[in-house]
């Protein structure tokens, strides 16, 4: 997965630490490209959910889900989940995706898998004794085909590629078109190769590399899915949103454009008759409920005009017939 983002914002990074610190908390090994291991202190702690107002609200819903629900479709769910209790499966009790709260940060003791950094890609100095023969890039592939080959077939493996060329994390060489492009050739081999145990999520900077550029698009069409991140500019003077206010937290603070998607069917792959490439989304960031992403709606009118807003027996004064 691509993640393109404009401006000077960092969403992508966000969603980078959420996909990371989830690998940690399910107990799979995170590959890290660009930083050092000490990104660790800076994931997201695993959110504690409330228990009071889960189950005051769960309550008060119940009578109005229950008469949403025709008797049919009702015997139905409940056919069904006797059954799943019959059969006594063993992953019931397993959570697929956790909820992660930004202001927090991930408690050792909730770590069940491990941060490897992969070799450096950054410039190398006087100290490391001059330059490298290898290719950064290149290297990171070597060290972690030879992790995959030793690891079991059963264990999962996270690559974490933030800001791809940025100049702050890569050498210059890693910017040159054979460089990037046989680095995502090599990536791309190893998760068909092991299809079952690997992941990897890509953020790259489209204000240092625009979409317009043949070596970005190239980039692109080596990545099962591409996805852009388009900050709105913010209104001046306007207070920060809080975090406590749902109203300010669910404004949306971004567009999300879908450039493809990873689906594979009988006539290709892609996924363009999909409605997320007709529908404009939008993104919304809250320390507590994470990254939304939902239908784009403009915003409410205004307080109506202070005509409006004056005594009935003033309008009525004015109004002509």
């Amino acid at each position: 997965m691509l993640i393109e983002e404009q401006g000077t914002t960092d969403f992508s990074g966000v969603v980078l630490r959420y996909y990371a610190a989830e690998g940690l908390v399910q107990g799979h090994q995170v590959h890290l490209v660009g930083f050092p291991a000490e990104w660790k202190h800076q994931l997201p702690g695993v959110a504690v959910p409330d228990a009071k107002s889960k189950t005051s609200g769960s309550s008060a819903a119940a009578p109005e889900e229950r008469m949403k629900i025709a008797w049919r479709y009702e015997s139905l769910a409940n056919a069904a989940n006797a059954g799943t209790a019959a059969r006594g499966d063993s992953n019931s009790g397993v959570t697929f995706c956790h909820a992660f709260d930004l202001s927090k940060r991930l408690a050792p003791s909730s770590c069940k898998g491990i941060l490897h950094p992969t070799p450096s890609t950054g410039p190398p100095t006087l100290v490391q004794g001059g330059s490298k023969t290898i290719s950064p890039l290149k290297d990171i592939i070597r060290n972690l085909k030879s992790k995959l080959e030793s690891s079991p077939p059963n264990e999962i493996h996270r690559v974490v590629v933030p800001s791809l060329l940025s100049p702050t994390l890569y050498a210059a060489q890693c910017t040159q078109p054979g460089e990037v492009l046989q680095f995502l050739h090599g990536l791309r081999a190893l998760l068909r190769q092991y299809s079952n145990q690997l992941t990897a999520v890509i953020t790259l900077p489209t204000s240092l590399f625009p979409r317009n550029a043949g070596l970005v698009r190239w980039m692109e069409l080596l990545c099962d899915g591409v996805v852009e991140l388009i900050p709105l500019p913010a209104t001046p003077g306007a207070a920060p949103p809080s975090v406590s206010d749902k109203k300010s937290s669910d404004q949306p603070q971004g567009l999300l454009k879908v450039h493809s998607l990873p689906v594979y069917h009988e006539k290709g792959g892609g996924g363009a008759e999909t409605s997320a490439f007709h529908e404009t989304l939008s993104f919304s960031l809250s320390a507590s409920r994470g990254l939304n992403i939902k239908p784009y709606s403009l915003p409410p009118m205004e307080d109506e005009p202070q005509k409006e807003r004056l005594p009935a027996s003033t309008v009525k004064a004015d109004m002509d017939f």
